[in-house]
């Protein structure tokens, strides 16, 4: 029985893999040029004519930017600022920060799908070889929250490792997203202010005031959530045990 369900894990893994290159290929053959122009502009790192590629999509710039901006974290690299900081030229600081944000969360909750569907079995087998790692797990998933919320706080913290350790850790899939959304808007905002206002030339600290006002609300609303989760956690195990 257990031999049938690896092989059934192994096939639908297969079949999920497929499905993500069968989705790259109709992309490239739908629109050749596409990977090509957009690994230019990522080699280039120029955010401005980032942003003049998005804006030529007209209407469907925002949904476009949102879907590129998902696509990048969901990969972990190369760097968001790019797309946050072009979403600020041409939606405004607030909107082009919030598109940001939302979209980057919906990248790295992807991304911790995919890698603990693909990696976290094997993950799991090299864990209880150590005691070591076993310990870090455990302490993972019940103060995961706490560590991916100041991990995420960091600006130009390097996406991919961040998601690479939710996702082979036993950290809860709710803490994970919550953690994230809640932790890039002080990062992203930071990162996307001093970026827009770089290539704009403008310098207007208000603004980066307002999101360190806003990142500590967060954050004391995100330390209640985790406080109130652990005393539940704690509950809980007293009951069963």
């Amino acid at each position: 029985m257990a031999l049938f369900q690896k092989k059934s894990m192994g096939m639908v893994k297969a079949g999920a893999a497929a499905a993500i290159v069968l989705l790259i290929a109709i992309i490239h053959i739908a629109n050749p040029a596409f990977f090509p122009h957009l690994c230019g502009l990522l080699a280039r790192g120029d955010i401005a004519e980032t942003a003049e590629y998005i804006q030529s999509f007209g209407a469907w710039a925002v949904v476009f930017s949102f879907l590129l901006t998902l696509f990048v974290n969901a990969l972990g690299f190369p760097p968001a600022i790019i797309f946050s900081t072009a979403n600020t030229l041409i939606f405004g600081i607030a909107w082009g920060i919030f598109l940001s944000v939302v979209a980057e969360t919906v990248g790295v909750t992807l991304s911790f799908v995919l890698l603990r569907f693909f990696f976290r079995d094997a993950a799991e087998r090299v864990i209880a070889k150590h005691k070591t790692l076993a310990n870090i797990d455990k302490y993972s998933g019940k103060r995961g929250f706490v560590v991916m919320l100041i991990a995420r706080m960091v600006p130009y913290f390097p996406s991919i490792m961040l998601n690479a350790l939710g996702a082979l850790s036993a950290m809860r899939m709710r803490d994970y997203v919550l953690a994230s959304f809640v932790g890039k808007f002080p990062s992203t905002g930071i990162e996307a202010i001093i970026g827009h206002d770089t290539i704009t030339q403008q310098e207007d600290p208000t603004r980066l005031i307002v999101v360190v006002v806003l990142a500590v609300v967060l954050i004391v609303g995100a330390w209640w959530y985790e406080r109130n989760a652990a005393k539940k956690m704690e509950l809980q195990e007293k009951e069963t045990a």
